[in-house]
């Protein structure tokens, strides 16, 4: 199934898009940055630069931090990181609804025999020319 994906680039300069969304999912599962870096095959410095970068972004944090202590730190989504998730999500599903035709019309219209190692730059044939046809070798 062809799937829409919506990465909003804010005048700010900063942007969340799936990735960032599904790491708040994540956090808000396992209570723990590391933790959902690693369900995400992610190191966590990555994860706690997204973080980091989304807690900057918006007007207020989107995760909080609990000190470590006798048993150990955590990390919570808080209600405004919530409220991130649910409006993120309420756009893909606006946008999907609003462009579904387009995406069966674009379905309609590929090639059918197009899929994995099909594409010219997998099989090594194709030299990154993009003056050349697929398949083209440079003189």
């Amino acid at each position: 199934m062809t799937r829409l994906r919506i990465r909003i680039d804010f005048d700010t300069g900063g942007s969340v898009g799936p990735g960032k969304i599904m790491l708040l999912e994540r956090i808000r599962e396992t209570g723990s940055i590391s933790a959902a870096a690693r369900t995400l095959d992610m190191s966590y410095r990555r994860a706690w630069l997204l973080v980091d970068d989304l807690n900057r972004i918006f007007a207020e944090p989107v995760v909080s931090a609990a000190v470590g202590g006798k048993h150990g730190g955590g990390t919570a989504l808080t209600a405004f990181g919530e409220r991130v998730i649910e409006h993120y999500r309420a756009v893909e599903r606006d946008a999907f609804a609003a462009t579904t035709p387009r995406l069966e019309a674009l379905e309609g219209m590929l090639n059918a025999g197009y899929g994995a190692g099909s594409n010219p730059a997998d099989d090594g044939s194709f030299s990154g020319d993009p003056g050349l046809k697929p398949g083209c070798k440079p003189a």
